[in-house]
């Protein structure tokens, strides 16, 4: 991850799909390059440095948000876009579903990704390549597979957003390798699947406190059990036995637990928690001029708050957290209102208490009634004030696989042994166990849950195309722009057309 490895340029990367490139006639004797680097665990580590650093696009302080959120959440019917946004058209084409293969954005996320599997296919033959005698075997294979859970990973990452895509499983030394067909969609689920459950028993279950963030079993059973689930809506022959394998792989992801204090978990003062399976890594570290901070609290705050204004909650979010009206055991609303998102309450216009960096909704927003996002804000204006900083970023949280595992078990007819792992969720909200036992109730519930628990997390999407409702949904809120044959999936770039 970007906040415990150096970031090292010795690894070639070429533009085209992540490929490496080895292919220059002459080298210079006195620098290291791909063929000498390789030479014992130090340098393995560094490999998979540069691995971990593309990770949600994460190399680029700036970039970082501006390319995951624009291209995973501003298509979601609980996002639009803010005053900001407005201005940079090839976000607006993103949200308006008028985009074409040229997009800036989707183009970078294409990119970045295969970047990250490139680094990785290099780290898998080199790192076994390093005699014996210049790393163990016990760190040599974990090293890799790390590097494999991270290349299936960014292949996870590239198969839910575009319908075909390259399948790069080897380290590419032969230019004649680069063009290839794009793989049958079946064929990249069953790679993704082979890679997570491969080194899921090789992955310790918990890594050291130096090495925070990096790779589990927890986290490759956590993305076998979401693989799965997304492949049984999909290839609905083998829905009863991908339902099961998610169980199955959901069951062995031990050692979690909810975490009572929900804000803390996106704000920096509970960082890899024991909620967190999988997490960006970001730091406030500088000694040596190291530099692992982003402008994300920027990109996600409203203007009234300091920020940009890039992305603010819709009604129909708003309304879904309010439905169930103020039945929690605080007396208000679900409690993952109010660490979601700032909005006209009582809550946060207590004086005594005022709980918007030391003062009251109406004293930032005056009289307007204008709800924004809390998630991946810091506690305080002067750390909101700050350019950069260093929060962390959860990819897989506990509660996620309670609410897979109980979508998987209710999709079986198990609905009864659902309700359990939806009520640990709710309880953390403070809110009351669900009603009714039926699969139709069982299927309501969780689909709340999940809209309410993940804003800004960037599940949305793939929860609507999962349950076949992209169209419905943003219909609902007035984007009647979404054509599902079309949008359901991005357009392959237009540069790698042109580049093959």
């Amino acid at each position: 991850m970007k906040s415990i490895y150096n970031f090292i340029t010795v690894l070639c990367i070429c533009i085209l799909a992540g490929c490496s490139n080895d292919f220059l006639e002459q080298q210079s004797p006195d620098q290291l390059n791909s063929s000498t680097f390789w030479r014992n665990k130090a340098d393995a580590e560094a490999g998979l440095s540069s691995t971990y650093a593309y990770l949600e696009g994460s190399v680029e302080e700036y970039a970082f948000a501006e390319v995951k959120w624009p291209v995973e959440a501003y298509r979601e019917d609980i996002c639009k876009l803010g005053s900001d946004a407005l201005n940079y058209q090839n976000w607006v084409e993103l949200a308006d579903f008028t985009y074409t293969n040229g997009n800036s954005q989707l183009t970078s996320y294409w990119k970045l990704n295969y970047r990250g599997i490139s680094n990785a296919n290099q780290v898998i033959t080199k790192v076994g390549e390093i005699p014996a005698s210049a790393i163990s075997e016990a760190d040599k294979n974990q090293i890799i597979a790390e590097a494999r859970f991270l290349r299936a990973y960014y292949h996870l990452k590239l198969i839910l957003n575009w319908e075909k895509v390259k399948l790069r499983t080897k380290y590419i030394t032969n230019q004649n390798e680069i063009s290839s067909p794009l793989a049958e969609r079946a064929e990249t689920w069953d790679f993704i699947v082979s890679e997570f459950k491969a080194v899921a028993e090789v992955l310790p279950a918990a890594q050291p406190a130096d090495k925070a963030g990096r790779a589990t079993s927890g986290a490759a059973n956590s993305y076998l059990g979401f693989a799965y689930l997304t492949r049984a809506y999909e290839e609905t022959a083998n829905k009863q036995t991908y339902l099961t394998e998610s169980v199955k792989a959901l069951d062995k992801v031990q050692g979690y637990e909810l975490v009572k204090d929900y804000v803390s978990l996106f704000n920096g003062t509970n960082k890899n928690s024991k909620e967190s399976i999988f997490e960006l890594q970001f730091s406030e570290n500088t000694s040596n001029g190291a530099f692992y901070r982003t402008a994300l609290h920027f990109w996600m705050a409203a203007s009234e708050l300091g920020g940009w204004d890039e992305i603010l909650p819709t009604d129909m979010l708003m309304n879904e957290f309010k439905k169930e009206g103020k039945i929690a055991t605080t007396g208000n609303y679900d409690s993952r209102l109010y660490g979601n998102i700032f909005f006209k309450d009582p809550y946060f216009n207590d004086a005594s208490n005022p709980r918007i960096f030391g003062e009251t909704y109406d004293a930032k927003f005056g009289t307007a009634n204008k709800p924004v996002f809390r998630k991946y804000l810091p506690p305080t204006q002067n750390q909101m004030d700050t350019e950069f900083l260093g929060l962390n970023v959860p990819l897989m949280r506990y509660s996620n696989v309670l609410l897979m595992k109980a979508e998987a078990l209710n999709e079986l007819q198990r609905s009864v042994e659902a309700i359990p792992f939806i009520n640990l969720v709710r309880a953390r909200a403070d809110m009351p166990g669900m009603i009714g036992i039926t699969y139709n109730a069982v299927k309501a519930q969780i689909e709340h849950e999940r809209i309410i628990e993940f804003p800004l997390e960037n599940f949305r999407f793939y929860d609507l195309r999962r349950w076949g409702k992209t169209k419905i949904a943003l219909d609902a809120v007035g984007r009647t722009g979404f054509d599902a044959t079309k949008n359901n999936f991005y357009p392959v770039p237009l540069t790698e057309i042109q580049n093959n």
